[in-house]
């Protein structure tokens, strides 16, 4: 049996694989560039003191803290290689403009990891980018997504997207075929499954776990689970 019924075992695993390599690569780079930048010993010091945590243990959450970007950026890349490899769909890469293409559905879109994760400024980049792709003959009809994989207060939501420009002090037009949308429904878009992103984020401890060098605790797995709910409405 497959892992997943809407992506082969083999573009799943690729995916993951190349989310990992990006972790780990990030770091063994932070190893060697940690005290490139001077960290501050007093917030050191009292992180420490007021955390009740060792030096190692602090000096360990420092080095994650400063992946986090790289992290949630390879993350990003992960849903794009995701929905990029389910049937009808194309991973436009790195140079297409945006991200994701799906011909059957008339579906383009640019896909960022969380809410905040893109700056005002960047936003206006997209909205043109896809304003832009919709212009081009080849994509007549088509609707142009900008995708948040993970939302604002558990929102669901599929809305015009009019972000500020804050040199103007106008919002960008409202054209219903620009849209903003949240992850879940997103995969729910695109799939055709109800809870598809829920699947896959339940799918990944058991994949990880049978093909990779990394082990969960099943108790730890629940826990994950819970953070999950959290952020989307669960079935």
């Amino acid at each position: 049996m497959p892992y997943l019924k809407f992506i082969s075992d083999s573009d799943l695993l690729e995916a993951i694989k190349k989310l990992i390599q990006k972790i780990e690569n990030a770091e063994r780079d932070v190893d060697s560039k940690l005290y490139k930048n001077v960290l501050d010993p007093f917030s050191a010091l009292f992180e420490g003191i007021t955390h009740g945590i060792s030096y190692n243990v602090w000096l360990k959450s420092e080095k994650v803290r400063q992946i986090q970007k790289t992290m949630q950026n390879a993350v990003g890349d992960f849903h794009q290689d995701i929905l990029g490899s389910i049937d009808g769909c194309e991973n436009m890469g790195s140079g297409g403009g945006l991200d994701i293409c799906n011909r059957k559905k008339k579906i383009v879109a640019e896909i960022k990891n969380k809410f905040n994760t893109t700056k005002g400024n960047h936003k206006i980049e997209i909205y043109d980018a896809i304003k832009s792709k919709l212009k081009d003959p080849r994509f007549k009809g088509f609707v142009g997504y900008y995708v948040e994989i993970i939302p604002s207060k558990k929102k669901i939501y599929d809305l015009p997207f009019t972000p500020s420009d804050n040199k103007i002090k106008k919002r960008r037009a409202s054209d219903p075929k620009i849209r903003i949308i949240d992850g879940k429904s997103f995969y729910d878009l695109v799939v055709g499954r109800p809870f598809a992103l829920q699947e896959l984020f339940e799918a990944l401890p058991n994949v990880i776990a049978e093909n990779f060098q990394y082990k969960f605790d099943k108790k730890e797995v629940v826990k994950y689970l819970e953070l999950f709910a959290k952020a989307y409405e669960v079935r």
